[in-house]
């Protein structure tokens, strides 16, 4: 398992085309990967209405965690994709 902390930089906070970018990147690797955030609450990266139902906000933090086979590529893949699509 392999994580990373990444503070949403978003004046829209996670909306549709970080969530979807999220889960684009996602659904192509066999590790399971999700993001942690509020505490202890948990959104599948593989789901874009899992992603937009957490409602984090700008200056949110989550904790991107991918688990499994390819976990490596994973999370370095979803993180650089998500993060670019964060940018106004």
């Amino acid at each position: 398992m392999v994580k990373e902390n990444i503070i949403v930089t978003s004046q829209l906070g996670i909306h549709l085309r970080p969530a979807g970018a999220m889960c684009d990147a996602a659904i192509k690797f066999d590790s399971n990967i999700s993001f942690e955030y509020a505490e202890g609450k948990t959104a599948n990266a593989k789901s874009v209405i899992s992603i937009l139902a957490s409602g984090v906000k700008c200056g949110d933090e989550i904790t991107l965690i991918a688990d499994g086979s390819d976990e490596e590529e994973a999370l370095k893949t979803v993180s650089e994709k998500f993060k670019e699509a964060l940018k106004d």
